[in-house]
This record gives C-alpha cells, sequence and structure tokens, in this order.
C-alpha cells in the first residue's frame, strides 16, 4: 500500500512537471487566453447578481507605449531588468513584517506577480508563495524579461473587470495603449495595488499623489532595456 502511494506521488509530480513547463514553453509565443483572476472574478460578480465585466484585448509589446513599462518598473519594479526575478531587498522587508506578525507580505517582483497572475491563485499563503518561486524560475529561464512584460502588460487586473494595457486605455483614456502619455501611464500605474478600489482617471487626491511620485521616478530611472541583465553578465 504504500509503495502504491508512493509510486501515485511521483506520477503527480513527474506530470506536474511536465504540464507547467509545457505551458510556460507554449506562453512564450501564445497569448495567454484567461486567468484564474478573471474567471473567479465573473464569477464572483455573478454571485453577486452583478453585470460580468470582463475587458480585455491583447496587443503586443510594440503596440504598447513605452511610457507603460516604465511607469511599472518605476512604480513596482525598479530592478525589473537586472534582477534574476527575485528583489532580496523586497524579502528581506517582507520576512521582517512578518515576523513582527504584521499582516503576509509577498515582496514580489513584477516577473512574480507575472508567475501568480498566469498560473496561480490570488491569496498569501506559503505554499501558493512555493510555487511562485518554482514558476517564476520557469518563466525568467525561458520567457526573458520582453516576453515576461508584455504578458504582464496583458494580464494584470487594471479596473474592475479590466484586464491589459489596451482594454484599461480605451476604459480610462478612451484611447489605444500605444498613444498614453507619461500622466496617464503613471495613472494606470498607480492603481495596480487595488484596481477595483482606484481609479485612473478622475482619481482621489491619494492616487493624484501617487501619480506624480511615479513620474518623478519615471525620470530617474533608466530607460526599460530588456537586455540588461544580459549586458550586465557581458562586462
Amino acid at each position: 500500500m504504500f509503495r502504491k502511494l508512493l509510486r501515485i506521488i511521483k506520477k503527480i509530480i513527474i506530470w506536474f512537471f511536465i504540464i507547467s513547463i509545457g505551458l510556460v514553453v507554449l506562453f512564450k509565443w501564445v497569448p495567454v487566453p484567461f486567468t484564474y483572476t478573471m474567471i473567479s472574478r465573473s464569477v464572483g460578480m455573478m454571485v453577486d447578481g452583478k453585470e460580468v465585466v470582463w475587458q480585455r484585448d491583447w496587443v503586443s509589446l510594440e503596440k504598447i507605449s513605452p511610457n507603460l513599462p516604465q511607469a511599472v518598473v518605476a512604480s513596482e519594479d525598479n530592478l525589473f531588468t537586472t534582477h534574476n526575478g527575485f528583489s532580496m531587498n523586497a524579502i528581506k522587508k517582507a520576512m521582517e513584517a512578518n515576523k513582527k506578525g504584521k499582516k503576509l507580505r509577498g515582496g514580489s517582483t513584477i516577473s512574480q506577480q507575472t508567475a501568480k497572475n498566469v498560473f496561480l491563485w490570488q491569496g498569501r499563503n506559503w505554499v501558493r508563495k512555493g510555487f511562485e518561486v518554482y514558476f517564476t524560475f520557469l518563466i525568467e529561464l525561458i520567457w526573458g524579461k520582453e516576453r515576461i512584460m508584455e504578458v504582464y502588460l496583458n494580464s494584470i487586473e487594471m479596473g474592475n473587470g479590466i484586464y491589459g494595457a489596451e482594454a484599461a486605455s480605451r476604459y480610462w483614456y478612451h484611447k489605444s495603449a500605444k498613444n498614453l502619455s507619461t500622466q496617464e501611464a503613471a495613472g494606470i500605474a498607480a492603481i495596480l495595488p487595488n484596481p477595483r478600489k482606484f481609479k485612473a482617471s478622475n482619481s482621489s487626491s491619494y492616487i493624484n499623489r501617487r501619480k506624480a511620485s511615479i513620474q518623478s521616478l519615471m525620470r530617474k530611472i533608466s530607460k526599460v532595456d530588456y537586455d540588461a541583465k544580459k549586458k550586465r553578465k557581458e562586462k
């Protein structure tokens, strides 16, 4: 009985690796059709008796204004182009906060957020964080920075039922993502911590202050260079 159980566990582990690696390879080339968050939000709207809102239009990174990657890097992860998927400083701060008994923090980079949004469920627990580390390693290895940014900007929630840069740009500013100004890109980046609560346009004073702060950071950091990590290794 024990040996049979071990064989079953072994098969489950093998198939997990086959399927997970296969999906990561597939999504290097194919647009991600949907995420767990999109489905769960829609189900939640139906359960609450609300109109289901699901707006999304996948576009290539070339069709997104460079201002938006610059804004999310400035706001979410200013070492995105040079780290290996994890920010040790952010992880250290999260661990210190968790030790003090505060709410569990993730210290997530853009790579980690992408891995979570595409392959996993929402929530804060160590099991999910463990899978997040695994998928982050895979997408850094197989996708590279440019594809990670493209998937990130096409998958994350940027409003209530609004997913991805193109849908968000049209919803908040009535224009295509390729035409976003610096201020508009900062507006979208400013609401990412809670896109269902905050507004990118006609914003609260709190979000307006975040916009100004993000625009200031955008001017201070280098332009997003997706080959920065490779160039650093070659030096």
